[in-house]
């Protein structure tokens, strides 16, 4: 079995539905185009079965790397059901786990470049009985984070909640549906990167830099 890759990056949220799998995959997508050997990995997952619900996070992942959904995230973390995946499980009847558990899963089967591991919901979200992503991080030790926002409102105060505990580890504010002509988003970028320091992109590509250490 081969080890851990070259660079791992973790890819982690504000909240729930703010772009992390749109992310991971045009970042698989930019990542293949700078000649790098490329994997996605999603530890667990939760979602909802009512109604048309589309494709979960690990088959997006499966269509944009071509590894089988069930490696990307192995199938005893799948949990029907929209809640956290602890709270999903407890509601299932199923067995918990710990971010340890989650942590030895998260295999390479054959030797990558980059490693992308995408978490759940937001940085402080559930992901095990024992922790969260920022638990997920000090486990998997990665080279960046990868901190997706939405652009618009609000999103100051969620990046700074969500990067406060990820402190130790080099950081990417990606600015999802950015929107250049809009003086809200142009405004949250400045201040962001002006006043607050982060290092902020809206282009999935623009995370390449960054992540592999070459000059921009």
């Amino acid at each position: 079995m081969p080890g851990r890759p070259e660079r791992l990056v973790l890819v982690v949220g504000t909240g729930t539905e703010v772009g992390k799998t749109w992310v991971t995959c045009r970042l698989v997508q930019a990542l293949r185009r700078r000649g790098l050997i490329v994997a996605a990995r999603k530890p667990v997952q939760s979602y909802g079965t009512d109604g048309a619900i589309g494709a979960t996070d690990a088959e997006l992942l499966s269509d944009a790397t071509g590894e089988r959904a069930g490696i990307i995230c192995p199938l005893h973390r799948w949990y029907p059901l929209a809640m956290a995946p602890p709270m999903a499980a407890e509601a299932l009847g199923r067995p918990s786990w710990s971010i340890a558990d989650l942590a030895a899963e998260t295999s390479w089967r054959t030797p990558v470049g980059v490693g992308l591991v995408e978490a759940v919901g937001g940085v402080r979200s559930p992901m095990a009985a024992d922790g969260d992503a920022t638990d997920l991080a000090a486990a998997l030790h990665p080279e960046h984070v990868v901190l997706v926002a939405d652009a618009g409102l609000g999103t100051i105060n969620a990046v700074r909640l969500s990067a406060a505990p990820l402190g130790r580890w080099p950081l990417t504010v990606l600015l999802n549906r950015y929107d250049a002509v809009d003086e809200l988003h142009r405004r949250n970028w400045a201040w962001l990167a002006e006043r607050d320091g982060f290092h902020v992109v809206a282009d999935p590509a623009d995370l390449v830099a960054p992540i592999v250490g070459w000059p921009t």
